[in-house]
């Protein structure tokens, strides 16, 4: 029992509310709780999830990133990009698609890379670094695209070898939310029983105390921004795999904004210190609840994004009541 306690500490709340949610929403509708559209919930989710996972990490170490949707589509871009261009250079359609996939992936790690350093080395506080990076990149994006969508359904044998990737499943559980679950667990297990885990949480929770007691506080934010870099190229990936396609002028569109509920919601503190992957997770499967049942009830699209930000900032006032006491 204590055990079960520790594991749900400072995200108890998101899951209650999870639960009577998901409750609410199987009794009030009878298309919510089909297998189909539960598993359709998951996928969906599970591309701004992975980048939530990422984001969780630069929460906890004070900071915040809202260039990652930007930088999502320029992933995709230079992973379609640069797999078409080795492919007509002779290469076989799985190495070419391998290659595509490493420079996406490279991308995301480097964008993210130039974001810590803007934030470390040149002390720019990360809501006005990661705001300048959030127009650049997606400048990139429109520019390597030709300001369209970049698609690889006009070769067969690479949409296959794309098609493979996204669209693919296990169990009738797509792939990516298998990736966002594997990826969970072990930043999970990073975050909690390893050194850089414990001092990024002490680096949040406080950076003076942290670097009086020898920690390399630049080290532990720059770390975070690699790993959400890391978390958006997979996730570009894995959106390119399922739609074949990336369009650079929308790809990512509010997935900053996405990540960070989810990370609030889950009990993470936005002044850093504070916060966990399972909590995240939580959040995560929230806002893809609410999504989807305000379809079902025939809610406006307009008014949604309404009931996503009373979501947010109910997490957020339960929090502080929750300090208060």
């Amino acid at each position: 029992m204590l055990k079960i306690k520790s594991f749900f500490k400072n995200c108890a709340s998101a899951y209650i509310a999870l639960a009577i949610l998901f409750v609410i929403c199987c009794i009030s509708n009878e298309h919510f709780r089909t297998a189909t559209n539960l598993t359709n919930i998951l996928r969906q989710c599970s591309y701004s999830g992975i980048i939530a996972l990422g984001m969780t990490y630069i929460i906890i170490a004070g900071g915040i990133d809202l260039a990652v949707g930007s930088l999502f589509a320029l992933c995709g871009v230079i992973t379609i990009n640069t797999t078409l261009a080795v492919f007509d250079m002779g290469i076989s359609p799985e190495l070419a698609t391998l290659i595509g996939c490493l420079a996406g992936c490279g991308i995301g790690i480097l964008g993210g890379a130039i974001n810590g350093l803007l934030v470390n080395l040149g002390k720019l506080p990360p809501f006005i670094a990661t705001l300048g990076t959030y127009s650049i990149y997606r400048s990139l994006a429109l520019y390597f695209a030709d300001s369209g969508t970049v698609s690889c359904m006009n070769n067969a044998e690479i949409g296959t070898c794309f098609l493979n990737i996204g669209s693919s499943s296990f169990l009738s559980i797509a792939t990516p939310v298998w990736v966002m679950l594997i990826l969970a667990i072990i930043l999970e297990i990073i975050l909690c029983f390893t050194r850089y885990g414990k001092y990024t949480l002490a680096t949040g929770a406080s950076e003076r105390v942290s670097q009086f007691s020898g920690i390399n506080t630049s080290l532990m934010r720059f770390g975070s921004y690699a790993i959400i870099g890391v978390c958006v190229g997979i996730a570009a990936i894995l959106f390119c795999g399922r739609m074949g396609s990336i369009p650079s002028s929308n790809a990512g569109q509010f997935y900053e904004l996405d990540a960070i509920a989810a990370v609030v919601i889950g009990g993470a503190s936005m002044a850093g210190g504070k916060g966990s992957i399972r909590g995240t997770i939580a959040g995560i499967l929230i806002l893809g609840i609410v999504s989807t049942i305000l379809d079902l009830w025939h809610i406006s699209p307009a008014l949604q994004g309404t009931v996503k930000g009373l979501v947010i900032l109910i997490s957020v006032l339960t929090q502080r009541k929750q300090k208060a006491k």
